[in-house]
């Protein structure tokens, strides 16, 4: 029976986003076979077969709670999951060993072709890469602030001269400690002056500062867009939740419908968008996560989001 055939969710062990969409697929009454690929060996099993049977792959996932016969799942949330980095054995094992979880464990999941991904890690990777996200992005007709990415200093003096105010941003958050300390990289302001040699090591995205009212963060789900209204005084609202207000919009139906073209051209049912409104009421683009954060959006606004994310997996391959 189709209600019977399970959700599979990949995440890390603490993840309230995840367990607010468990919540309501239970209220549903989902079966769902939660795991974290960090489990494998302490927990976690999979056994696949190949060319031995009429089904193309078959087998199961196992925990120390559920069984999960590979033919029969439904969906699969590809939410924050964690790889293991085997800190227990020699650094030569170890990358051999997370080598073969990725490509064993990952490689018998992105086998299946029966399943709804949401998303798709495949997909989520090929849409992470910002300088294709700004192209795709005014593709499609929505308003890129000026952008620069390169390495070479002398190219990144002339823009930052050019456009007067510019912010520097990462071009993939990465984990990083400055004397033990965690770093994260907010979006900064840069100027000419601070402009040395050191920039010729890696590419670095230079961006004109859009005059900005307010942000919003939009959560596509499906064909449902949840916009939310983000006020704060702060070139990135990230920096200090305490200081943000929230307020449901509605966004023009031009930017509604780019969005959801810009999910289907990279094949994805799901993401999170970064906007910027200017004094003119017009949006701006700023960048897509394709897995980003909403829960805390659910909690301020009342918004439905885990229920449609519940909606959506319940539903799974007949979509």
């Amino acid at each position: 029976m189709t209600e019977e055939r399970p959700v599979l969710v990949a995440t890390e062990a603490d993840d309230v986003t995840a367990d607010m969409v468990i919540t309501e697929l239970n209220r549903r009454s989902v079966p769902v076979v939660r795991f974290n690929p960090s489990d494998i060996g302490a927990g976690l099993t999979v056994s696949a077969r190949f060319g031995t049977c009429p089904a193309p792959v078959a087998g199961q996932v196992r925990t120390p709670s559920r069984t999960t016969d590979l033919a029969h799942v439904r969906a699969v949330y590809w939410r924050r999951p964690i790889w293991p980095t085997f800190q227990n054995l020699s650094d030569n094992d170890a990358r051999f060993a997370a080598a073969q979880v990725r490509y064993g464990l990952g490689g018998t999941l992105y086998a299946l072709d029966g399943p709804l991904w949401v998303n798709h890690p495949l997909r989520n990777a090929a849409a992470d890469y910002k300088p294709a996200q700004l192209a795709v992005a005014q593709r499609l007709g929505l308003t890129v602030p000026p952008t620069l990415v390169t390495n070479d200093p002398g190219e990144a003096r002339e823009f930052i001269t050019a456009h007067g105010q510019v912010v520097y941003k990462t071009l993939r958050w990465t984990p990083y400690e400055r004397d033990g300390v965690p770093v994260t990289g907010w979006a900064e302001p840069v100027t000419a002056a601070e402009i040395d040699d050191s920039v010729c090591v890696a590419p670095h995205l230079f961006q004109a500062r859009v005059d900005k009212v307010a942000d919003v963060r939009v959560l596509v789900v499906s064909r449902h867009v949840f916009a939310v209204r983000i006020d704060s005084g702060l070139l990135d609202w990230r920096k200090d939740y305490s200081a943000l207000s929230y307020a449901v919009v509605d966004l023009p139906d031009r930017v509604n419908k780019a969005l959801l073209a810009y999910l289907d051209h990279f094949g994805l049912v799901s993401g999170s968008f970064d906007l910027a409104l200017d004094q003119a009421g017009d949006y701006w683009w700023l960048e897509l996560n394709p897995n980003g954060q909403w829960g805390w959006l659910e909690e301020e606004t009342g918004l439905e989001m885990s229920a449609a994310f519940a909606d959506l997996l319940k539903q799974g391959e007949t979509l």
